[in-house]
């Protein structure tokens, strides 16, 4: 079986950069839309946001080594959902709770974006482990929002 053209690889790296684009940026939102008193989000939205710059670097590596160019915008489903973050947020207040799930909308939009890397069934074996160790990276994170989540409920 041959394995699928440096491009489609590249491609496929580089929709994992772009929702990863996405993750930084709303955690940036989040960060502005805390209250006074969640200091602990905040030390721990600027933490996936380093997580995600790290995800990114590693992801960019292989695309650079795949002979491609490393995407730096951001995804048309995470601009929506950026869009939508702001329209919620007008009926939805800043608390604790409605940051948390907006969030967790977002790490589910990750899950996602990883789960359909990891279909590609061509995808070469050693690409697939650093998809598959970064998918599990983000569901940790994906857990603690939802834990927080459901604490603040």
């Amino acid at each position: 079986m041959e394995t699928i053209t440096a491009t489609a690889t590249t491609e496929v790296l580089n929709d994992l950069i772009m929702i990863n684009n996405d993750r930084i940026i709303g955690y940036e939102r989040a960060i502005k839309e805390l209250e006074g008193n969640d200091d602990d989000l905040k030390s721990l939205f600027l933490s996936m946001i380093d997580e995600s710059r790290q995800l990114i670097m590693t992801l960019g590596t292989e695309v650079e080594v795949q002979g491609g160019d490393i995407e730096h915008g951001t995804t048309n489903s995470g601009k929506i959902y950026r869009a939508w973050m702001d329209v919620k947020a007008v009926f939805t207040g800043h608390t604790r709770h409605a940051v948390l799930s907006n969030c967790e909308a977002g790490e589910d939009a990750a899950q996602r974006a990883y789960k359909s890397a990891l279909e590609e069934k061509e995808l070469p074996a050693f690409i697939k482990a650093i998809v598959l160790t970064q998918q599990q990276k983000l569901k940790a994170s994906h857990n603690e929002i939802k834990a927080l989540r459901d604490e603040a409920a």
